[in-house]
């Protein structure tokens, strides 16, 4: 396989700062080293620059940052759009309002190719709000919104080529929703399971249902993975915290089951923030992660340690 890597330092969809130095950190964490040691080749696009200013508006007087954050999502569809039809793309965050330009960028390719697009969600967040609907007016918490065609983003935020169904998205991990949010999900359809899911079903059980419906809709899958799915004793680089996330053993199941499928075709690596990092532990163990799912074995895997 052919892997890209684009570095995506957006932090204007948050209120913290640091997430913008999450791709270098990733770099710094050998992730290209430990891609290119399972056989894969890898090309590093470099980091994107966000488009020209556009003047965008809209009645929610909250929202942050708006034009700069249309500027980087202007950028970023199209250049997800290219990239996705060169091998697969992974995408280094960055905030997660990266995934409302990478999310639509290959669908919009899945669409020209004539297969449904679908998204496994993996973030403690659904992030699900429109811009009529958040109170934070932080932006990295619409994306879901914006590429499941929900309303309000109409001519600000990018054309959306191909939305992608709700019923083609699943979310695992969730552990914090907001009212609103709870009621845009409900009604859109999408599929959420909650971290009590899986202390009920088991990581596996949730998983493998999901991809058994991609694989019989031919559908090509994209993987956002937000570090704050992770619990934050092991993954603490994150402005985002929320307790009682993925476990080390949950979260590289998870990826060795999508190796496994063979189904995976573009992934988001979002929400680093190295500068609340301890030692680069977070930026390793995302590296390990994305090395299981392009197929390092547990026997495979080396020591590591944090201490």
């Amino acid at each position: 396989m052919h892997c890209t890597l684009l570095g995506i330092p957006v932090q204007s969809g948050t209120g913290r700062r640091g997430c913008d130095m999450g791709p270098d950190g990733l770099r710094a964490a050998g992730l290209t080293e430990a891609i290119e040691s399972l056989g894969h080749t890898v090309s590093d696009a470099g980091n994107l620059e966000p488009a020209p200013l556009r003047p965008v508006s809209h009645p929610n007087s909250v929202l942050k940052a708006l034009p700069e954050t249309v500027a980087w999502l202007d950028a970023l569809s199209e250049k997800a759009y290219a990239l996705a039809s060169e091998g697969m793309p992974v995408f280094l965050g960055g905030d997660h309002i990266m995934a409302a330009g990478t999310v639509s960028g290959v669908a919009r390719h899945a669409n020209d190719v004539g297969r449904p697009q679908f998204v496994l969600w993996l973030d403690a967040h659904p992030d699900f709000h429109t811009l009529n609907s958040t109170t934070s007016g932080n932006l990295h918490g619409t994306p879901a919104a914006y590429f499941t065609g929900q309303d309000s983003f109409e001519d600000i935020y990018p054309k959306l080529h191909a939305a992608v169904s709700p019923e083609n998205v699943c979310m695992i991990g969730i552990r914090s929703v907001d009212p609103p949010e709870r009621i845009l999900l409900r009604e859109a359809g999408v599929t959420v399971h909650d971290m009590r899911a899986i202390d009920e079903n088991g990581i596996a059980v949730l998983l493998s249902a999901f991809l058994e419906k991609v694989a019989a809709a031919n559908g090509m899958l994209h993987v956002s993975l937000d570090v704050d799915f992770l619990d934050p004793s092991i993954a603490p680089g994150v402005g985002t915290t929320v307790p009682g996330g993925a476990t080390f053993r949950e979260a590289h199941l998870a990826m060795e089951m999508l190796h496994d499928s063979g189904l995976v075709t573009s992934l988001d690596l979002v929400e680093l923030n190295p500068f609340l990092d301890e030692r680069g532990k977070t930026a390793l163990l995302l590296t390990d992660l994305t090395a299981s799912l392009l197929g390092r074995q547990v026997m495979d895997r080396p020591t590591r340690s944090f201490g």
